[in-house]
């Protein structure tokens, strides 16, 4: 059995996490962490664990807890766990952060977008991006994860195949996102509050959101380019799930007749399906089917689709997730899997929650 420990247990991605190693086959969980309820049981803090988990949280003493687990989960605030992790850590057990820690492998750009001070940068460049249907080989070798965020999720693996295979303009990406109040976190916040987000949809981070600097870096991989876009997210009133709506220009191919056309609906298929028809987690839906949030909701699955619109010359590329689960906690058992060599999807076969 594999022994994990979880810091920051009892925010809503350690939840998910707890539910997701509750019930995974190889894994015990050892450590309960949490800052804010230590001593107190763990099923007082989340009740629907009574007579699931018995144990009490603990603090977040990292160096104690390397000695006692074979991989630690870090689901804390930026900036945490770049001040926990050390060498004599790592060399004894592997680390999936959930944080931003990580993800961006500029500390500039780190620094300047979330306004911290980045505390080991020493680690950033070993530090592998575990988006596991793009660095899959990557995260198998890894001994630290930045475990990507539920924006750059969602958003790359819906645009990924098109840069790849060069079908669209990589200036002109406009990324329109919408998440539940989860993805905020279990903090108390005027904004969260029912009465603030009850019948109500906003935008928020507007040009400023800390995700835009590493959606930009995935996709820039992806082109072979630098990429700068724009992307707007907004907090719509559920408890789970992001849907994100992108548009792009299509590079337009050339006739024999000197007239340009927008590449066709089987082109721009095959380059999804070349990138995740073999994909366990990433459903490319059915022609003209629109992806949901309600169709993924407790699960790992990704989808994605698309439409081209000859109109204008654009593509609008689509995809839903749940932000708990792909977008959190089921990813970095995902990424612990591959770390272990166990089977990518163990622990992982859940099928959506309707209704």
């Amino acid at each position: 059995m594999i022994k994990a420990g979880i810091i920051g247990a009892t925010g809503y991605a350690g939840g998910e996490l707890v539910r997701l190693l509750t019930a995974h086959p190889e894994v015990e969980i050892a450590w309960y962490g949490s800052r804010s309820y230590i001593d107190k049981k763990y099923y007082e803090v989340y009740r629907n664990m009574f007579r699931i988990v018995d144990d009490k949280c603990m603090d977040d003493n990292m160096e104690e807890l390397a000695d006692l687990v074979d991989v630690i989960f870090t689901a804390t605030p930026q900036g945490l766990c770049a001040t926990l992790v050390n060498e004599e850590i790592l060399s004894k057990v592997k680390i999936v952060d959930l944080s931003a820690d990580f993800r961006i492998k500029d500390v500039k750009t780190y620094e300047e977008w979330y306004g911290i001070e980045h505390k080991s940068p020493q680690f950033i460049e070993e530090a592998v991006y575990g988006l596991c249907e793009i660095n899959r080989e990557a995260v198998r070798g890894a001994r630290l994860i930045a475990n990507p965020g539920c924006y750059p999720t969602c958003s790359t693996l819906s645009i990924y195949p098109l840069l790849k295979e060069g079908l669209i303009d990589p200036s002109t990406i406009i990324i329109d996102a919408k998440s539940g109040t989860s993805g905020a976190g279990r903090g108390a916040k005027v904004d969260n509050l029912y009465c603030e987000v009850n019948e109500n949809i906003k935008a928020y981070g507007v040009a400023s959101h800390r995700h835009t600097p590493e959606i930009e870096e995935q996709l820039s991989y992806a082109a072979g380019q630098e990429v700068l876009l724009n992307f707007t997210p907004h907090l719509v009133p559920m408890n789970r799930g992001i849907l994100i709506t992108a548009y792009a220009s299509l590079m337009k191919e050339q006739l024999p007749d000197g007239t340009s056309v927008c590449p066709s609906y089987e082109k721009v298929r095959a380059a999804y399906d070349k990138y995740y028809d073999k994909e366990k987690f990433v459903r490319v839906l059915d022609k003209n089917i629109c992806p949901e949030t309600k169709w993924v909701e407790g699960s790992n699955y990704v989808d994605v689709n698309f439409k081209i619109d000859e109109r204008t010359g654009r593509i609008i590329m689509m995809g839903a997730m749940d932000n708990l689960v792909k977008g959190a906690a089921g990813q970095a058992v995902q990424n612990m899997n591959l770390m272990f060599g166990m089977p990518e999807a163990e622990g992982l076969e859940l099928v959506p929650m309707f209704p």
